[in-house]
Parts: C-alpha cells; sequence; structure tokens
C-alpha cells in the first residue's frame, strides 16, 4: 500500500500545489532510471553492415549517432537538474535528499541505514525546499 503524504499549508514558504508536487516527485523518482539509460547508451555504438553502400552507410551511421546524442542529451539533462538543485538545497547532505527524492527514501531510512548528519525538521525543511526548486526549475 502507497502512503501518500498529506498537503503543506498553503502558508509555508515552500507550497506548491499537491498535484505538482505529485508530478514533480514522479519526474524524480524516475532518476535510477535515467542514469541507467544514459551508462547504456555511452556504450552504444553503430555497427555498420559490410553489405551497404558506402553512402547509405554513412547516413545511416550519422542517423544512429546523432539519436544516441539527442537521448544521451535528454537523460543527461534530467539528471542535472535534479543533481543541480540537491546541490543547490544544501550541499552537505545532497546525496542523502538524493536518495530522499529519487528513491522515495524517509527520514527514518535515512537516519538508520545512511546516518544523514542532520535532524528531522531540517531534512524535511530542505526536502521541501528542493521540490519549491524544482518546481521554479521545471515551469
Amino acid at each position: 500500500m502507497s502512503y501518500v503524504k498529506s498537503e503543506l499549508s498553503q502558508n509555508n514558504k515552500y507550497w506548491i500545489p499537491r498535484h505538482r508536487y505529485f508530478e514533480l516527485k514522479h519526474f524524480c523518482l524516475q532518476y535510477p532510471e535515467w542514469k541507467k539509460k544514459y551508462i547504456e547508451l555511452l556504450d552504444t555504438y553503430p555497427l555498420p553492415r559490410l553489405s551497404d553502400n558506402k553512402s547509405r552507410l554513412e547516413k545511416r551511421m550519422s542517423d544512429h549517432t546523432s539519436e544516441i546524442a539527442i537521448k544521451r542529451l535528454y537523460y543527461a539533462e534530467r539528471i542535472k537538474i535534479v543533481e543541480n538543485i540537491a546541490i543547490k538545497v544544501d550541499e552537505s547532505i545532497y546525496e542523502y535528499l538524493l536518495k530522499g527524492v529519487t528513491e522515495d527514501k524517509s527520514y527514518t531510512y535515512l537516519k538508520t541505514y545512511c546516518d544523514i548528519p542532520c535532524g528531522k525538521d531540517y531534512y524535511y525543511d530542505k526536502y521541501r525546499y528542493f521540490f519549491w526548486l524544482l518546481d521554479k526549475e521545471r515551469q
């Protein structure tokens, strides 16, 4: 069963609409898949067929290379957005924050298994700030 966090008060300095938060959260939860696909694309090389004539082979290789480059850029941009915002929020806990927002890990998990070096209130303030900044970045 999935746990849904309560909505922040509109008086909170980092408030964003509930469904926008869910949209951004699901954006971040794709991060591990982006990293995996990006790494897979680094190992992708076009394999020419010897039976192709030279001009057709060059065009096919060029098309394939540009498709891979576009896909790499797509994933790299998304990875960079999430990582840069986590660093901007707090460089000293950004690795823990990344785990929280990209793997849906709770503060309790981060404290118990990762020994996060801050308190729960501080962490969740930075967590909310992360999504507030992401909302501004993704508009």
